[in-house]
């Protein structure tokens, strides 16, 4: 059987400011992120790899109400996408067969982690 993934969109808007760094970033300032779930696995008896509402329950309970309109300096230490992407995946390791998060910071502007 192959492996294949599927992928939910998500969005949350959090205020952040980034520690350890000079320019326009280092002072409080928000962003409407756009985030990316990746699972990966085999097509299941179903015909999925994974349920999207199963996906939408368990990323809405253990990040989307943890992050969205909150301060992420509040949650964790010097919260760039890069580190912000980690915190996702670190949520949510133990509970799906995570491929791949893409945490869109802006339209433009994106990080991605495979754990």
């Amino acid at each position: 059987m192959p492996f294949l993934t599927a992928t939910r969109k998500f969005e949350f808007a959090s205020s952040h400011f980034l520690e350890n760094y000079k320019g326009k970033c280092e002072h409080m300032h928000g962003h409407n992120y756009k985030l990316h779930i990746t699972v990966k696995g085999e097509i299941a008896n179903d015909g999925l790899v994974m349920d999207f509402a199963d996906i939408k329950k368990i990323v809405k309970n253990k990040v989307i109400e943890k992050l969205d309109h909150k301060h992420l300096n509040d949650i964790l230490k010097n919260p760039t996408a890069e580190h912000i992407s980690i915190w996702i995946w670190d949520a949510l390791k133990d509970h799906m067969p995570l491929h791949k998060i893409k945490l869109y910071e802006t339209d433009n502007c994106y990080v991605e982690y495979e754990g």
